[in-house]
C-alpha cells in the first residue's frame, strides 16, 4: 500500500467522510423537509379558500308569482318612467309573498315571512323591468328573485338548525317556511352570476366584483402604459449607452432599493404628488395606475437588464463586425433577443401590481363604489381592496364572498405567471 493509499484510507479520513456523508444527507433531508413542509402549507391554505369560499359560486333564489298592480305602481295610468321608478315595489313582493302564505295573518309573522327574500334584490329587480317596460303594469310575472344571506347561509349549511332559536338569526317558523318552498321547488340553488356581473352592495347576497374587476384592469392598463416602455427606455440606456460613473453607479443603486420599498410608501407618494400637489382625484383608476407604475418601474428595470446581459456578447460583436453601428447592434440584435426577459419581467411586474392594497388605500380607492367604471377619472375600487373591505364585515355571508374573491384573484395571478412562462419558453432563441 503507498503512502497517498494510507493517508486516505486511515481511520481519521474514513470519519471524516463518513462525517462529511451525513452532513451531505441532513441538508438534503432539510431541503425536502421545508419543500414538503412548503407545499403542505400551499395545499392547506388552497383547501381552506376553496372550502370556504366555493359556495359563493352558487345562490338560491325563490320563484314568486309577482302582479303589477297598476293601483299600487300607476294610479294615473300615465305610464311614466320616473314616476314607476318611485312607485311602491317593496309592497308588490310583499303582496305576492304574502299571497303564498294566506294563513299568515299577524303583523310580526309576515314581517318575518318577508324577510325570507331579499328585500333590496326583489325591489331592484322588478322596479328595474318596469321602468324599462312601463308596460309591463297590470301583468302578473314569475320572477326568480334571490333570497336573504341568512336563508342562503341556512340551506348552505353555515348556520346550526339545532341550535338555540335565539343564537339564530334565522327563527324556527322562518326555517319551516323555508323548507316548505325548497320541498315544494320554489326555493332552487344556481350559478351565482350576479357575483361576477354585480358591484359593491351592502347585503351580501347581491354583492359582485364587476366594478372592483374593471377598476383593477383600468389601473392595471395605465401603470402598463407608463412602467414598461419608462422602465425598458432606462434599462437599455443604463445597460448599453450611460457611462460609467459615480452618477450611474448612484441611480443603479437606488433602483435596487426602490424595488425593495413597501408598497405603502409608492402610496404615500402618490398621495402627496397626484392628489395632494397636482390635485388629481381621489378614488379614480388614472391615478391607482400611476401609483402602480411608480411602484412596478424597479422591477421592470432590473428584469430588462438582467434580460439583456443573458444575450451572448458575440451577438454585438457580430453586428459591429459587419459595419453595423452601436445603436443599431442593440435595438436591431440585442434588444430582439433579450425580449421574452423583457416581456416576462414586464408580466410579472403587472402581476405584482394587480395583488397590490396599501397603495390604492392610501389614495382613496377604498370608497363604496357601486356602479362600474366607466372611465380612468371615475370613482372606482380595485379587487384587492374589495377583499380587504369585505373581509372586515360581520356577518357570514361576507366571509364566503371573500374567499372567492381571493380564489378570483389568485387564478388571475396564477394565469398571468403561466403566460410569462409560457411566453418566455416559445420566444426565447438559443444560440
Amino acid at each position: 500500500m503507498s503512502a497517498f493509499e494510507s493517508i486516505h484510507q486511515s481511520d481519521r479520513a474514513v470519519k471524516r467522510m463518513t462525517r462529511r456523508r451525513g452532513q451531505e444527507l441532513r441538508f438534503r433531508l432539510f431541503g425536502l423537509g421545508a419543500v414538503i413542509a412548503a407545499m403542505v402549507v400551499l395545499a392547506w391554505l388552497t383547501i381552506s379558500l376553496v372550502g370556504t369560499g366555493y359556495t359563493a359560486f352558487y345562490q338560491h333564489h325563490m320563484t314568486l308569482e309577482v302582479f303589477l298592480d297598476e293601483a299600487v305602481l300607476d294610479p294615473t295610468g300615465e305610464r311614466n318612467a320616473e314616476n314607476l321608478r318611485k312607485a311602491n315595489f317593496r309592497k308588490i313582493i310583499q303582496e305576492a309573498i304574502y299571497a303564498r302564505f294566506p294563513e299568515v295573518s299577524e303583523r310580526r309573522q309576515k314581517s318575518a315571512l318577508f324577510k325570507i327574500v331579499s328585500a333590496s334584490g326583489a325591489t331592484n329587480q322588478v322596479r328595474q323591468m318596469a321602468y324599462a317596460n312601463p308596460a309591463l303594469v297590470g301583468r302578473t310575472l314569475t320572477l326568480s328573485v334571490p333570497t336573504s344571506d341568512d336563508v342562503d347561509q341556512l340551506l348552505k349549511g353555515y348556520i346550526d338548525r339545532d341550535a338555540p332559536e335565539k343564537r339564530r338569526k334565522i327563527s324556527n317558523q322562518q326555517i319551516v317556511w323555508v323548507d316548505a318552498l325548497k320541498a315544494t321547488g320554489e326555493i332552487k340553488s344556481q350559478f351565482n352570476w350576479t357575483f361576477f356581473t354585480g358591484v359593491d352592495s351592502r347585503d351580501p347576497e347581491l354583492a359582485g366584483i364587476a366594478g372592483a374587476v374593471v377598476g383593477s384592469l383600468m389601473a392595471l392598463a395605465v401603470a402598463f402604459v407608463v412602467s414598461v416602455p419608462a422602465g425598458v427606455g432606462a434599462a437599455v440606456y443604463l445597460e448599453e449607452f450611460a457611462p460609467q460613473n459615480r452618477f450611474t453607479d448612484f441611480i443603479e443603486i437606488n433602483i435596487n432599493n426602490l424595488a425593495a420599498v413597501p408598497s405603502i410608501v409608492f402610496g404615500l407618494l402618490g398621495l402627496a404628488v397626484f392628489l395632494n400637489f397636482f390635485g388629481m382625484p381621489r378614488s379614480a383608476p388614472l391615478v391607482g395606475g400611476l401609483v402602480l407604475a411608480l411602484m412596478t418601474l424597479p422591477t421592470v428595470i432590473i428584469a430588462t437588464r438582467a434580460a439583456l446581459r443573458s444575450v451572448s456578447p458575440s451577438i454585438i460583436d457580430g453586428a459591429l463586425s459587419l459595419g453595423a453601428s452601436h445603436t443599431q447592434a442593440v435595438f436591431h440584435h440585442k434588444v430582439p433577443l433579450a425580449a421574452p426577459g423583457i416581456l416576462t419581467g414586464s408580466i410579472i411586474g403587472m402581476a405584482q401590481a394587480l395583488g397590490e392594497t396599501a397603495p390604492l388605500l392610501m389614495i382613496g380607492m377604498v370608497a363604496f363604489v357601486t356602479e362600474i367604471p366607466s372611465g380612468l377619472t371615475e370613482p372606482a375600487s380595485a379587487l384587492p381592496v374589495q377583499i380587504f373591505l369585505w373581509s372586515d364585515s360581520a356577518e357570514r355571508a361576507w366571509a364566503e364572498r371573500t374567499s372567492a374573491a381571493i380564489i378570483v384573484l389568485l387564478m388571475v395571478l396564477v394565469t398571468m405567471n403561466a403566460l410569462a412562462i409560457f411566453l418566455r419558453t416559445r420566444l426565447e432563441r438559443r444560440w
